[in-house]
């Protein structure tokens, strides 16, 4: 190899390192180093404020709450509607672009949008008033009514984001070759038989990013929560936001930065070791 084509790869990736040394690993060290530093230097001061928050405990069991009910539903939706349009012989990039239609929606107009749908004068109180089913406004919103708040949260969260797991599965299934499948249904294999012991094994890496992908950014949901709930549904990000912007308080705001971070990477890892896939495990 000439010294000429020996240093073009690195070239061709300077300018992605460059990027994210500039843009993501700077920012980072900064965070880290905010979030402990106090006035007499560095010390865990921010995080014992951040324990003691009167949101804290709240914060952290509505984001694991949500994160355990919306992941899971969405990977599931995900992997009925990537088996359904993989299938389909005729039109199925029609059906793949209504189902991704939601990727084209910011966090925060989706909130708004279910927003306009569940709030007191919303469409939902219109419809069952005009059937007759209640006899007034009801809020679903409300700190009064925290498992409907939950629950139309979770529904946003779903709605939204789900065609994320859908690509990355649809992407995932292209990539099985059909061979496997039609040998097992040539020996008489079920189709059920033939998902579970051909498709799913084969799909570990897909599901493997796809959960890895999705979890972080339920942990770090922010848009959707602040738009339907406000206050009333503290999570992390949300009161990472409130210390940095109403409290002024940019120590504490890093420190709930690097708890969600931090349980991030912890996921991650649980993800990479659980769902781990070796050449001598496939079929």
């Amino acid at each position: 190899m000439s010294s000429r084509t020996s240093w073009i790869p690195y070239a061709l990736i300077a300018p992605s390192v460059l990027f994210l040394a500039a843009f993501f690993l700077v920012p980072l060290v900064q965070t880290v180093w905010l979030s402990f530093s106090g006035d007499e230097g560095l010390s865990l001061v921010n995080y014992q404020r951040m324990a003691g928050d009167l949101n804290f405990s709240l914060a952290i069991q509505n984001t694991f709450l949500l994160t355990l009910v919306v992941v899971p539903i969405q990977v599931a939706l995900a992997l009925v509607m990537a088996t359904m349009v993989s299938k389909l012989e005729k039109g199925r990039d029609i059906a793949l672009w209504i189902l991704t239609i939601p990727l084209g929606i910011s966090d925060l107009a989706a909130g708004l949008a279910w927003l306009s749908l569940l709030q007191n004068t919303g469409y939902l109180n219109s419809a069952l008033y005009a059937l007759g089913i209640i006899p007034g406004p009801v809020g679903w919103l409300s700190q009064e009514t925290p498992w409907s708040l939950f629950a139309a949260i979770a529904m946003a969260e779903i709605w939204r984001a789900t065609a994320i797991v859908l690509v990355i599965l649809i992407a995932g299934l292209q990539l099985i070759p059909k061979e496997f499948s039609e040998a097992a249904e040539i020996f008489g294999a079920q189709p059920w038989t033939r998902f579970r012991r051909i498709t799913l094994p084969l799909l570990k890496p897909s599901l493997q990013s796809a959960l890895i992908l999705r979890t972080v950014l339920a942990f770090e949901v922010f848009a959707v929560v602040y738009a339907l709930g406000g206050r009333n549904f503290p999570v992390l990000a949300g009161e990472a936001y409130t210390w940095q912007n109403e409290n002024q308080n940019y120590g504490v705001a890093a420190a709930y930065a690097v708890l969600i971070m931090a349980i991030s990477l912890a996921a991650t890892a649980l993800y990479l070791r659980v769902l781990r896939t070796r050449p001598e495990q496939l079929p």
